[in-house]
């Protein structure tokens, strides 16, 4: 069976894959919540902590921005249930 361009789909695969507890944060050592690919190459990875810290500048100089702090927010499991 041959194939036209028709057959190509627009899908886009990810520009990163996902940060894990492996990825450190260039700055301190912590682990990592956010990436920043530099406009000149190469890339950056930061804790949350120096991602807030130096934000501005790197979303200035970045080609793009893998930002996963949402992950630290808290979980909304509570402890109700075993208070009593």
């Amino acid at each position: 069976m041959e194939r036209n361009e028709a057959d190509v789909t627009t899908a886009l695969a990810p520009q990163f894959a996902a940060l894990t507890a492996s990825d450190r944060c260039d700055r301190c050592g912590a682990q990592a919540y956010l990436r920043v690919e530099l406009q000149t190459g190469g890339e950056l990875l930061f804790c949350a902590h120096h991602a807030r810290e130096h934000g501005d500048k790197l979303r200035s100089i970045a080609s793009n921005v893998q930002d996963e702090t949402h992950k630290l927010q808290p979980s909304s499991t509570t402890a109700s249930d075993s208070d009593s």
